[in-house]
């Protein structure tokens, strides 16, 4: 695609979900409160148009791994998969498509949890930092993604799909599914869907985890099925109140270059949130 037809493809789609949350969040919702060019906005639109434009390009070495060694062991060859003649292997690749796709949402979002939960920890947190920095969240504020961030989370969780040999067209679309629920669980609003908070990730859910109060930290990091941070001792969301004071408790640069250039000498040393972690909760007063 040329880039003044790719620009143009990103901005309308920038366009057309501006008034489908300005309607969630401001007329249904009724958040009303905040200017529409709130903090960081400009940062994100920033964000909007360099993920696709570049990230994306940085992205497609994570299926380098994994063509590597398919073609390696003789299952299919460049051209193969060049061409789209590649339809996966094995008894995985033999299943109905809707089969496949039911198991692979679900390991996507495993294997995501998973990597979600690598980047708070040590020198990974810098660059998913980025992600928390947004003081005033909303479903823009969900594209401010590091592009080391957004490698690293594709090569966890695309490599395990294609060597275990589901169809690539199946797999692909749990990616598409995820960019746009992603979009959704950082809306303004405090939905928590009743009696499915316990299945399936909300809002009110997300918002937790992007929430500045310690009690909340390292908490909800699923993407879709809530039963992960269940299982895993990860689940937070009280009844009695919803998030309110998001961002990181650390100094982090709010402008766009700040963003991507910061977290390379960051992890250079130990994050200060580690640390953070590790100190006692002080005494309420």
């Amino acid at each position: 695609m040329k880039p003044d037809a790719q620009i143009l493809r990103i901005t309308l789609g920038l366009a057309v979900l501006s008034v489908f949350f300005f309607i969630i969040e401001r007329v249904i919702a009724r958040n009303r409160q905040r200017p529409i060019l709130r903090r960081g906005w400009f940062t994100d639109i920033c964000f909007w148009f360099f993920t696709p434009l570049v990230t994306k390009v940085i992205t497609r070495g994570a299926f380098i791994l994994p063509a590597l060694i398919l073609i390696g062991l003789g299952i299919t060859s460049a051209d193969g998969l060049k061409s789209g003649a590649y339809h996966g292997f094995g008894p995985l690749s033999r299943q109905p498509l809707w089969a496949e796709i039911i198991e692979i949402y679900v390991l996507f979002d495993f294997f995501g949890y998973w990597s979600h939960r690598l980047f708070h920890r040590g020198r990974w947190w810098p660059f998913h930092a980025v992600h928390h920095s947004s003081e005033d969240l909303d479903w823009l504020s969900s594209v401010r993604v590091h592009p080391v961030n957004d490698f690293v989370s594709k090569v966890c969780q695309v490599t395990p799909f294609l060597l275990l040999g589901f169809k690539p067209i199946a797999a692909f679309s749990a990616a598409g599914f995820f960019t746009l629920y992603a979009i959704f669980l950082h809306a303004n609003v405090s939905w928590d869907f009743g009696p499915l908070r316990y299945v399936i990730a909300t809002p009110r859910f997300h918002r937790w985890h992007h929430s500045r109060d310690r009690e909340a930290w390292d908490k909800n990091f699923a993407g879709l099925f809530v039963f992960w941070d269940l299982l895993f001792g990860t689940f937070y969301m009280p009844k009695d109140r919803v998030p309110e004071n998001f961002g990181i408790p650390e100094e982090f640069p709010q402008d766009f270059v700040g963003q991507l250039v910061h977290p390379f000498a960051r992890a250079l040393r130990l994050p200060r949130r580690d640390a953070l972690l590790r100190a006692p909760t002080p005494p309420s007063s």
